[in-house]
């Protein structure tokens, strides 16, 4: 047994313990939740793919924008094109009003790149809903068929 506790037993070499700099440590940043046009962002995205059905939001839409999204989400107006499943690259928003963001997001799939720009506005029990859904430029209206 060796007398060196530097050393494990059975090491050869000479050399001692390496002095090794310290891990500089990150500073965990505490979680933020997401603002409610990124939550709204993912919500649309999922359901004019696909992903999700339109009944998913039914409690966060007002006026005539769930109408809207009932007709259009059977067409997936943002379905995957060659395998590539969509995903948001950028949203930002903007608030005109006390209780209104105006918000745009760019959806990549594949090597296709297409915006979406949305109303949310706040009720008076605090939650958000969307309220108007554009794609492209063009106006998601009922019975109008989505870009393809």
């Amino acid at each position: 047994m060796s007398t060196d506790r530097t050393r494990p037993a059975g090491r050869r070499d000479q050399s001692g313990p390496r002095s090794v700099p310290p891990q500089r440590s990150r500073r965990l940043q505490p979680h933020r939740p997401q603002r409610p046009h990124q939550w709204f962002a993912e919500r649309l995205l999922a359901v004019l793919s696909g992903q999700r059905p339109v009944h998913w939001m039914l409690g966060h839409t007002i006026g005539e924008a769930y109408d809207q999204l009932a007709e259009l989400a059977p067409t997936t107006p943002l379905r995957a094109t060659r395998g590539s499943r969509p995903v948001l690259r950028h949203c930002r928003g903007a608030q005109p009003a006390t209780g209104v963001v105006e918000a745009f997001a760019s959806i990549a799939a594949g090597d296709r790149v297409r915006a979406m720009a949305f109303r949310l506005e706040q009720g008076p029990d605090q939650r958000w809903r969307c309220a108007a859904v554009e794609l492209g430029g063009e106006r998601l209206t009922a019975g109008a068929p989505g870009p393809r």
